[in-house]
C-alpha cells in the first residue's frame, strides 16, 4: 500500500507542475504540440526513473559509507547529466525528427530542478530502492500527464479566438493556473 501511496501522491497529489511549480521551463517550452510533448513524457520518464535508481545505489553505497553525503547535489547532476547524455545520443539515432523537435530542452533535462528533486527527496526521506523508483515513475508520469494535458489545451488555443494580449504565453499562464486549481482536488485522496 505505501508505494501506491507514494505513486499516487507524486503523480498528482504533490505534483511537480501544478503544486511544486517546478520544471517550467520546459513544461511552457515543449508543450505548443502534443506530438512534442508526447517524445519529451517518454524521455523524461525514462530518465527520472533511471536518475532515481542510480542516485539511490550511488548515495547507499558509496556517498553515506564515505560520509560524502554532502556532496549529493553535484553527485546527482553528473549521473543526471550522464544518462540524459546517453539518451540524446539514443534519441538522435532512433528518432532523428523528435530529437530536433526538442532541441535545447533535451539538453536542459539535465540541469531541470525536477530531475535533482527526485534523488533528493529520495535520500532525504530515506526510501528505499523500490520506493525510489516508485517515486521517480510517478513523477515522471505526473510530469507526463501535466505536459499533455497542456499540450492539448494550446493546440486548440491556437485555433479559439483569444483577446490578443493574452495570445501567446499569458494565456497558457492563466490555463497552468486553472489546472492546478483543479489539481488541488486530490489533495484530500490519500489520508493518514
Amino acid at each position: 500500500m505505501k508505494l501506491f501511496e507514494i505513486f499516487i501522491a507524486a503523480a498528482l497529489i504533490n505534483n511537480f507542475v501544478f503544486t511544486r511549480f517546478l520544471g517550467l521551463c520546459i513544461f511552457f517550452g515543449v508543450t505548443k504540440k502534443v506530438e512534442t510533448a508526447v517524445g519529451m513524457s517518454i524521455t523524461f520518464t525514462s530518465v527520472m526513473m533511471v536518475s532515481a535508481a542510480l542516485g539511490w545505489l550511488v548515495f547507499n553505497y558509496v556517498m553515506v559509507p564515505l560520509d560524502l553525503t554532502f556532496l549529493k547535489i553535484v553527485i546527482f547532476i553528473g549521473i543526471i547529466a550522464s544518462f540524459v547524455q546517453a539518451s540524446d545520443t539514443i534519441m538522435r539515432k532512433v528518432s532523428p525528427g523528435l530529437y530536433y523537435k526538442l532541441g535545447v530542452y533535451l539538453a536542459l533535462i539535465s540541469t531541470n530542478c525536477i530531475m535533482l528533486a527526485v534523488p533528493l527527496i529520495n535520500a532525504g526521506d530515506k526510501y528505499g530502492f523500490i520506493e525510489s523508483i516508485t517515486l521517480g515513475l510517478g513523477s515522471g508520469l505526473g510530469f507526463a500527464m501535466a505536459l499533455i494535458i497542456m499540450a492539448s489545451i494550446r493546440e486548440k488555443l491556437e485555433l479559439a479566438d483569444v483577446p490578443r494580449p493574452f495570445q501567446g504565453l499569458p494565456i497558457a499562464f492563466v490555463t497552468t493556473g486553472l489546472i492546478a486549481l483543479a489539481f488541488l482536488g486530490f489533495s484530500g485522496i490519500i489520508t493518514q
